[in-house]
């Protein structure tokens, strides 16, 4: 896997805490929700300079994680198959409804196409397994289009002469 941020390639520093494995006293860890619910008491007693982070699959309930989000430096959501699009909800959820200001990272299978429309969602990391995808990004090519017709989560601009309609905010 290829972790790609802030437009260029970067080294993991986190590291998924297995089933078993006791949590360390130091370094960026993830844990599944399921690690999470069960030592929940020992991470809140955790240090908060030791950074943690979360592993969400697509149907987890993201509302189950509202309180903790000021916790957490990592919210790691995982896409299965590239046509599965609830992680772009929980995503945009967790920015928006939660305020997390952690980094997000999609991970799984994500192609070249989805990562401006994940960007706009609010995912700041991508960590990829597509071979194609990894060479496009490798290759120099960027996911940009700078225009747009609806609100998002990033820097855009209107498109000129857009239709004024399609720029209603969206109400939740």
């Amino acid at each position: 896997m290829a972790l790609f941020k802030n437009n260029a390639f970067a080294q993991d520093e986190w590291r998924a805490l297995g089933e078993d494995e006791t949590l360390p006293l130091d370094g960026k860890v993830s844990l599944t929700l399921a690690q999470w619910r069960q030592r929940r008491d020992e991470l809140r007693s955790r240090s908060a300079n030791i950074p943690l982070g979360l592993r969400l699959d697509p149907g987890e309930k993201v509302d189950a994680i509202a309180d903790d989000l000021g916790q957490l430096a990592l919210i790691a959501i995982r896409f299965p198959k590239f046509t599965d699009g609830r992680g772009y909800s929980m995503g945009r959820q967790i920015r928006t409804v939660g305020g997390f200001t952690g980094e997000l990272r999609a991970t799984g299978d994500i192609l070249f196409d989805q990562l401006q429309l994940l960007s706009r969602c609010g995912f700041d990391a991508f960590e990829l397994s597509d071979a194609a995808t990894i060479r496009l990004l490798e290759g120099g090519r960027k996911p940009d289009m700078p225009l747009y017709y609806q609100p998002g989560l990033g820097a855009e601009a209107a498109a000129v002469a857009a239709r004024p309609w399609t720029r209603r905010s969206m109400a939740l």
